[in-house]
């Protein structure tokens, strides 16, 4: 059971260490393109995030179009049968 708590520590979430090679050896390998890289990321995020956004717009217009036409059904059917008039007497 520890060997198992041991193997998860040590591929689990990095360090103080580990984020500082990591960071090293991104400086190394991307050099002056890291500035460029993030500001690409930066870009993607807010795309996305735009993106997301629109599409819960369109899932609330998608909504109240399907509710006005579920309200209209059921008032057409109501006139229909002759429900209608017996709500305007009451």
């Amino acid at each position: 059971m520890s060997e198992f708590c041991q193997y998860n520590l040590a591929f689990g979430f990095a360090g103080g260490y580990e984020w500082i090679i990591i960071l090293v050896v991104a400086l190394l390998i991307f050099g002056r393109r890291l500035p460029e890289i993030a500001r690409s990321v930066g870009k993607s995020l807010s795309e996305f995030k735009k993106g997301i956004n629109e599409v819960k717009e369109t899932k609330d217009e998608v909504m109240k179009e399907v509710n006005d036409v579920k309200n209209d059904i059921v008032n057409e059917t109501k006139e229909a049968a002759g429900l209608d008039d017996l709500d305007k007497q009451d």
